[in-house]
């Protein structure tokens, strides 16, 4: 019951010039029904549960997730959803939302810096780094409140900076052990319309929507362009994006699911195998466990 499915088909080439209306939001469903997409996904939490474990034991390498989109993209819900099959102690899961005042007093990748996961964990990032280049660049005032140095805010330039400072980090976290995998869940303005709708008419989901997530909504061009130039100048060969058609939130979290998997196998990971030493102790410990009177 494998799911058939290539995820080069969602990869962005480095340096790539990226239009995201050529990108789709929908595709044909990777599952044939309701039970069917269970199934497929259960599949492959399973497998990520048995890859975590091996991870968790190797303790050599960390597995750093981004999760990026328009609001009502499905972040949470992929998380949730893909995630569910991993063991807590394991996995560390950060929403990261407007700064603190603590945070704009440090360099940009300041707070999410501090949040990359240890060795033998997963790391989740809701929002990351990325909005730096992304809604600092298209909200006005945004990157005034950063009170950087005046000589320092060159529009023209900051944005390639802020790509480049980027790009280099992953580089360096690759080189110490830490893979990244990056999704952007990719939505049709129509989807996001009706999501929307959705968070007003179920009161269940009403704590979900403000006036902002609508302010933000009309800012909707500008941040299809900002997207589609991050996409293009931070793809690399070691932190690719993938651009996850999300109109269908169980199509995305079957993709989501893959490309996770297909991380954790691409690590040259096994469990430790015991010393000599420890064999020996082992044994010496059986016997005194054998030797246990039984009650």
């Amino acid at each position: 019951m494998k799911l058939s499915l290539k995820l080069k088909d969602y990869r962005v080439k480095p340096e790539a010039k990226v239009d995201l209306a050529d990108w789709p939001t929908e595709i044909q469903p990777l599952y044939e029904s309701k039970t069917h997409y269970r199934e497929l996904l259960e599949e492959s939490r399973g497998e990520l549960g048995d890859l975590q474990n091996v991870l968790y034991a190797h303790n050599r390498y960390a597995l750093l997730l981004l999760f990026q989109g328009m609001d009502t993209a499905g972040k949470g819900g992929a998380i949730k959803h893909v995630m569910s099959g991993v063991n807590p102690q394991g996995c560390q899961v950060f929403s990261f939302a407007q700064p603190s005042a603590e945070e704009l007093d440090h360099d940009f990748l300041w707070r999410t810096n501090r949040c990359l996961p240890e060795r033998g964990r997963i790391g989740i990032f809701d929002r990351s780094y990325y909005e730096e280049v992304l809604v600092v660049r298209v909200v006005p005032g945004v990157l005034e409140r950063q009170r950087l140095p005046a000589e320092l805010v060159d529009r023209d330039r900051i944005w390639r900076e802020r790509f480049g400072d980027i790009v280099n980090l992953e580089a360096y976290l690759r080189r110490n052990g830490t893979r990244v995998v990056k999704f952007f869940l990719h939505i049709s303005k129509e989807e996001q319309r009706q999501r929307l709708l959705a968070r007003i008419d179920q009161p269940h989901k009403n704590w979900k929507i403000t006036r902002a997530d609508i302010e933000s909504r009309g800012l909707w061009d500008d941040y299809q362009e900002a997207y589609a130039e991050c996409l293009g100048a931070t793809s690399s060969e070691h932190a690719p994006w993938l651009v996850v058609p999300a109109d269908d939130k169980r199509n995305a979290r079957l993709i989501v699911a893959q490309a996770v998997v297909e991380a954790l196998q691409g690590l040259e990971m096994e469990y430790p195998k015991a010393s000599e030493e420890h064999l020996e102790e082992l044994r010496e410990l059986r016997q005194v466990l054998e030797s246990d009177p039984k009650r």
